[in-house]
């Protein structure tokens, strides 16, 4: 069972899942919010081993329900409210959907595999979480001053800004209510391991880009606005900083971890891969005019400076060496093999992101499901 599997990484795991094992009947459990698309994964809607399920991670009697029915061994958790803003605008629905509706999930898990005469045996809570639950980083050097790279450990010999990072150890310091609400689900996931003896397995990863991520994203808003000539809405000056990785790459690992990692433990999933938000912006434009045969710089005059947020987290940089040491996983692609690879899908699937963005989707998906 994969709950939020109509999502941006739900769909790359959903897809991955159901091409790669043919023997296991997967079940994409989503309530098919605004972000929640099924278009996502019209190549694999006819698969014999896929089924999908319209429901909200809410509904404890619809989750116990699905989980028995189903004889579900194993849940992999991404249903979740992820962007920030909105979180900062209405904190109430992330904390029904991050926090009840994992509560919810383990609760329906932990009454149908204790009914059980194995029990435990054979299953697995898999929860993903995010980088944001540490907190952030601080740049360490002088205001205005730019610090000089620091080469880390990696096969690819990645770069990244200032000396510390966010480990396994890190303490959760969360900013914001979306922060928050995924540390407070990182936290009941362990507590059933601890109280019930539940196998859990926790994960944290830092931001990710590719296709079909809901373009309200910095990634995707951004190719749609070159693409469109609007303006590039930069918070502050655009120096804060995060770690970038591929999305299928993210989905490989959760399939490393999901059958190799060991329960109880947590696994940060990074890329090595740091970036300024304006530099990242920069090459975006870059590529995005190179694809549209624009010429150098064309497209610079969008970058339009607002306010900052609230609470904006200065730095976020994951350490994934125990991930790569333990399990054998590392990142596939570079930064900008990645972003011209994501660029173009965009910008070659202008109607899938119209779709997106107009909101018809969602109409016509309900209206399919509806009548099965």
């Amino acid at each position: 069972m994969i709950t939020g599997g109509a999502g941006f990484i739900g769909s790359h795991v959903v897809r991955l899942f159901v091409n790669k094992y043919p023997d296991y009947r997967i079940i994409n459990v989503d309530k098919l919010t605004y972000a929640g698309n099924l278009a996502n994964l019209k190549d694999i809607e006819d698969k014999p081993n896929y089924t999908f399920v319209k429901a909200d991670i809410c509904d404890f009697e619809k989750m116990m329900d699905i989980i028995q029915s189903n004889g579900v061994d194993g849940i992999i958790h991404l249903a979740a409210e992820s962007h920030v803003d909105r979180s900062i605008k209405d904190p109430f629905t992330f904390a029904r959907t991050n926090v009840m509706g994992t509560l919810s999930l383990l609760q329906a898990a932990k009454l149908y595999w204790e009914s059980l005469p194995e029990k435990y045996e054979g299953k697995m809570f898999y929860h993903i979480s995010t980088d944001e639950v540490y907190g952030a980083l601080t740049m360490n050097h002088p205001e205005g001053v730019e610090p000089p790279f620091k080469t880390v450990a990696s096969s690819e010999g990645h770069k990244a800004y200032g000396d510390d990072f966010f480990y396994e150890t890190t303490k959760y310091n969360p900013h914001s209510p979306y922060s928050a609400s995924k540390a407070s689900s990182d936290h009941f996931v362990r507590s059933y391991h601890d109280t019930y003896g539940m196998p859990t397995i926790v994960t944290n990863c830092s931001n990710n880009y590719g296709p079909y991520q809901f373009p309200e994203k910095l990634i995707p808003l951004f190719i749609n606005n070159i693409r469109k000539r609007k303006p590039l809405p930069v918070y502050g000056k655009g120096e804060n900083v995060r770690d970038w990785l591929f999305v299928e790459d993210h989905a490989r690992a959760i399939d490393v971890i999901f059958h190799e990692g060991k329960v109880a433990e947590t696994y940060n999933i990074g890329g090595f891969n740091e970036w300024k938000n304006i530099d990242l912006i920069k090459v975006m434009i870059a590529t995005v005019d190179k694809v549209l045969g624009n010429p150098e710089g064309y497209s610079l005059d969008l970058i339009t400076y607002v306010t900052d947020r609230l609470g904006h987290d200065a730095r976020y940089a994951i350490d994934s060496t125990k991930l790569q040491k333990e399990l054998g996983w590392e990142p596939s692609l570079q930064f900008e093999e990645g972003i011209e690879k994501t660029v173009r899908w965009y910008l070659e699937n202008q109607e899938w992101m119209d779709n997106v963005t107009s909101g018809d989707y969602q109409k016509y998906y309900e209206d399919m499901y509806s009548k099965r």
